[in-house]
């Protein structure tokens, strides 16, 4: 998968956690989490989901490290190759 396909599905998968973000006003390297308002169970449900259609296990322990947009496909871009 390419860094553009990841970035697809996290952003599809945001979007069906909240659907009413606006994914195109998203920054890559401020806080998701701020930009999109998403509570810890949104984020957990984020998470999840992307577990889900990803086939990526996110240990708990990586959590902190998942913070901007950036941080987040590059990290599932590190796990699929």
């Amino acid at each position: 998968m390419t860094q553009t396909d990841i970035r697809a599905v996290v952003l599809a998968t945001l979007k069906s956690i909240a659907p009413e973000v606006e994914v195109d006003a998203l920054s890559g390297d401020r806080p998701l989490r701020n930009q999109v308002d998403l509570d810890s169970m949104d984020w957990l449900n984020f998470l999840l989901g992307l577990n889900k259609r990803l086939k990526v296990e996110i240990p708990e322990a990586d959590y902190r490290k998942l913070v901007t947009l950036d941080d987040v496909v590059a990290y599932l871009q590190a796990k699929v190759d």
